[in-house]
């Protein structure tokens, strides 16, 4: 693939290269190389206030929000300043810790990079965004399991040192919850594929770089196998972004439209009609990575955030509250559980299954339940700014939190992901299942 073949390019692999020997060669002692990593973060961060309660109450941003609700600009910004440290932390050896070096990792434990977000959560980094994760909690890691070898040479380091962003070009407005039913076609013109149709809920796309895109290859078959994913570049001729405006009052999200895009079969992402595996394996990463963004960063707010709101309005006496506080405690850590299962299946060369969407689940009721804690805390106040910080600001939680329960599968999907792959629960009845793509209602 030689799109965007840049002097970013040529940096990104020269420091791959370089930071994977100076790990290589590193202690391999975990207490040692977490004291070094310690000690790079000392140098390069400032540290987190802190308080009897975890992170001092006042000090710093307050934000809570789910999505983001800025300008084009500000959200740019949040962006810039996010890959600048990754790229920071990338160049150190410390970006893409127990990735494969040859995928542009360091070669380390599950236990280094634990090791590792543990001590960054006490230092004080960017904010998180939503394209950020996608280009490198989804899209790295489905290029790790589907892209060809030329594919991931060229693409991964840009994604996990960030300096190339990506997006997920899956959800359609005709398609809702069930992405099996798509039909933005993908007609084969000699080394080219035509793409025709329409994504919608497309998060970061104004954006991004590359894009994460399932087409329809084959109306003949069953909708599930006549599928197709491809990674694409964002600036192809016949592409247009339009913003969707959220009632949180961001935009976030995005559509995108594409007339007569002609993609290069190199950018084919697996097999011919393997595209609801390549889909399932990206969604699998998204379910059981929701809202799990390290380093002290944490979308929708974090536990640690919720028990200092509690204690600045004097209710940890509150056996009620102490209650609620447990439980989501104890909904945070198994969700942590899973999705460090879950990436050490990849790791193992799996694929994530259902515990993804359990895992998917406990974030949403995490989120939901969050909300209502924090809105009965605060009353009246959740309701008008006052200025007062770490108050108005769960409002944004509350608006964002309902669009979790949707965003990577709803609720009701995951739910019957487990009842039938888990509890072994007939399947959902489906008069259409079997049928050609062409011959279902539409």
């Amino acid at each position: 693939m030689t799109a965007h073949a840049d002097t970013a390019r040529t940096a990104d692999v020269a420091t791959h290269a370089t930071h994977a020997v100076h790990v290589a060669e590193g202690d391999a002692d975990l207490a040692a190389w977490a004291a070094a990593a310690r000690a790079w973060l000392e140098a390069h961060a400032a540290r987190r206030p802190r308080g009897p309660m975890g992170s001092a109450w006042g000090e710093g941003s307050d934000d809570v929000s789910v999505f983001h609700d800025l300008s084009a600009d500000e959200e740019q910004a949040v962006l810039d300043r996010a890959m600048a440290w990754q790229v920071l932390k990338y160049d150190a050896g410390y970006g893409a810790v127990d990735w494969p070096v040859e995928a542009g990792g360091a070669g380390l434990t599950p236990a280094h990079r634990q090791a590792f977000e543990d001590a960054e959560a006490d230092f004080v980094t960017p904010g998180h965004h939503e394209t950020f994760s996608v280009t490198r909690n989804l899209v790295a890691p489905t290029l790790l399991a589907y892209g060809t070898p030329e594919q991931q040479r060229d693409l991964m380091p840009r994604f996990l040192r960030t300096t190339e962003l990506c997006c997920q070009l899956f959800s359609e407005p005709g398609a809702g919850s069930d992405l099996a039913g798509l039909s933005t076609r993908a007609a084969r013109d000699g080394d080219d594929w035509v793409v025709n149709g329409q994504k919608t809920w497309s998060s970061g796309a104004r954006f991004a770089r590359w894009g994460e895109l399932i087409a329809r290859t084959d109306v003949d078959v069953p909708k599930h196998a006549g599928q197709t994913a491809f990674v694409i570049p964002m600036d192809l001729p016949g592409i247009t972004i339009v913003p969707i405006r959220q009632m949180s009052g961001g935009a976030s999200f995005n559509e995108v439209f594409f007339d007569d895009v002609r993609v290069p079969d190199a950018c084919r992402l697996g097999p011919i009609g393997a595209g609801w595996k390549v889909a399932l394996t990206t969604l699998g990463f998204e379910r059981s990575t929701s809202g799990s963004d390290r380093g002290g960063q944490s979308v929708g707010g974090s536990w640690d955030r919720l028990r200092a709101l509690a204690a600045h309005v004097g209710a940890t006496g509150d056996p009620v509250v102490r209650q609620e506080l447990a439980s989501l405690y104890a909904l945070d850590r198994i969700r942590d559980f899973l999705a460090l299962r879950t990436l050490a299946t990849v790791r193992g060369g799996g694929t994530p299954g259902p515990e993804a969407s359990a895992g998917k689940l406990l974030w949403t009721q995490w989120m939901t339940r969050a909300g209502d804690v924090a809105a009965a805390l605060l009353g009246p106040r959740i309701a008008a700014d006052t200025g007062e910080w770490g108050t108005y600001a769960w409002a944004e939680h509350l608006l964002g939190a309902p669009g979790y329960r949707i965003a990577g599968g709803s609720d009701e999907v995951q739910r019957t992901i487990i009842a039938e792959r888990v509890l072994g629960l007939p399947q959902e009845p489906d008069p259409n299942r079997g049928k050609a793509f062409r011959d279902i209602p539409r």
